[in-house]
């Protein structure tokens, strides 16, 4: 097994050179928020999609874009609106008078990295026009299926202070991200840096140094990176014990509405192995599984009107689940 190991490391160093490049051209625009830049990659690597809250200024939008112009890819911003239409998100068919028949107009969903603005300001139907896009990665418009292309990653972006006229995303379309972010505030030095380095009359230039071949080669080794017995329990006792809290001696179940769903536990894992990957290692450390843990559950654990009532929040729960489920 360590030769297998052994094998797949050196495959890991090989193709994750371009991630080096990639942080640098993402660093000519973004100061600091490693967390975030960090967090994206791993979403790209997995194959998942990426939620990030933050208050208005935090570069939220600005490192997705910037991500997007240093690979070699497709990029569609979608401001969301009230009265935005699903038919603006996914496209329609077009009525053409000269020969009586339709022609399929494609909508912004139709792109590699694709950002929605506000997600919470358009209206369900809106919301869930985007779920057939996240989930079966393809496209319905009249009697047509269309498969998007490959890397296809959604990056919504939620503003918490300002809820009035917002439409909050129900449970089951939260889930389907694979990574929920809580971007805080720059240090002084950073924001000392931005303050010294922006110069809002002279933008700076943003290069491909990556292509889509390589992050869906990435993707493949992402997929082999191994991943023993002790993790994979220790992947399971995590996400069981948000279900079942009393089983690991927490007395934290009047607290735990509901718990995360085994999507939890497919995303923990690739999550994790892109993590490594990111790292240069071969096999996933029950360190990785942790690491990448609270970005996986707070939005999954729904939490009681008691918890609230104590002013707990699920990632104090989350917290409380990963100091107590034993590290193999």
């Amino acid at each position: 097994m360590s030769a297998t190991v052994e094998a797949i490391r050196r495959r890991v160093e090989g193709q994750s050179e371009f991630v080096g490049r990639l942080r640098r051209e993402i660093g000519k625009v973004i100061v600091g928020q490693e967390y975030m830049v960090d967090r994206l990659l791993v979403g790209l690597l997995a194959n998942g999609h990426v939620l990030v809250e933050g208050v208005p200024g935090l570069a939220k939008t600005t490192a997705v874009k910037t991500l997007a112009q240093a690979i070699a890819c497709s990029f569609q911003r979608i401001q969301f609106t009230p009265d935005l239409l699903p038919a603006d998100l996914i496209g329609t068919l077009v009525y053409n008078p000269k020969d009586g028949g339709f022609t399929t107009k494609k909508g912004p969903v139709f792109g590699n990295i694709i950002l929605s603005d506000e997600i919470n300001r358009a209206p369900a139907k809106v919301q869930s026009a985007l779920l057939e896009a996240m989930q079966e990665r393809q496209v319905t418009i009249g009697e047509h299926t269309f498969r998007l292309e490959e890397p296809f990653m959604v990056l919504v972006t939620q503003n918490p202070i300002e809820q009035e006229g917002t439409y909050p995303l129900p449970e089951a379309q939260v889930d389907r991200f694979m990574l929920k972010l809580k971007i805080n505030y720059p240090s002084r030095a950073e924001e000392r840096t931005i303050m010294d380095r922006v110069d809002l009359l002279h933008e700076p230039v943003v290069n491909p140094v990556v292509t889509k071949e390589d992050i869906l080669a990435a993707r493949e080794t992402v997929n082999q990176i191994y991943v023993d017995d002790k993790a994979k329990n220790y992947i399971v006792d995590i996400v069981q014990a948000t279900r079942h809290p009393e089983t690991f001696g927490l007395d934290i179940k009047h607290l735990i509405e509901y718990g995360a769903s085994p999507r939890a536990t497919i995303y923990l894992q690739q999550a994790a192995r892109a993590l490594a990957f990111l790292q240069g290692e071969g096999n996933v450390f029950p360190n990785d599984v942790k690491q990448v843990a609270m970005d996986l559950l707070r939005h999954r654990v729904i939490i009681t009107y008691e918890a609230e009532a104590e002013n707990m929040t699920s990632e104090d729960i989350i917290r409380k689940v990963l100091d107590t489920v034993p590290v193999p």
